[in-house]
């Protein structure tokens, strides 16, 4: 399945896996490794509540790693020095 087919609705029969966030500042990050290839791209979601609603930044990058844990922790990594770098300006 390609990489469009699986952001904008691919398999309807796939199985959502409920993704346990880990707390980070105030932040919750969303680890949502993509398996592609017999590899896993590295993406998730970062969000936060603010002024009462909850804010989202998805992201999806160009590294593919051999392993969903390996692209889980390289992603929890990059999310966290994202928050370091900008804040709550990421849902700008």
């Amino acid at each position: 399945m390609g990489l469009f087919s699986r952001l904008f609705g691919g398999n309807k029969d796939e199985k959502k896996v409920e993704v346990e966030p880990v707390e980070y500042k105030g932040y919750l990050i969303y680890q949502e490794a993509m398996p592609e290839g017999g590899q896993y791209r590295i993406a998730g979601r970062i969000t936060k509540e603010l002024d009462g609603e909850v804010k989202t930044h998805r992201f999806i990058r160009s590294d593919v790693l051999s392993s969903q844990t390996d692209a889980d922790e390289f992603m929890l990594k990059k999310a966290q020095m994202f928050i370091d770098q900008m804040g709550d300006t990421i849902f700008q």
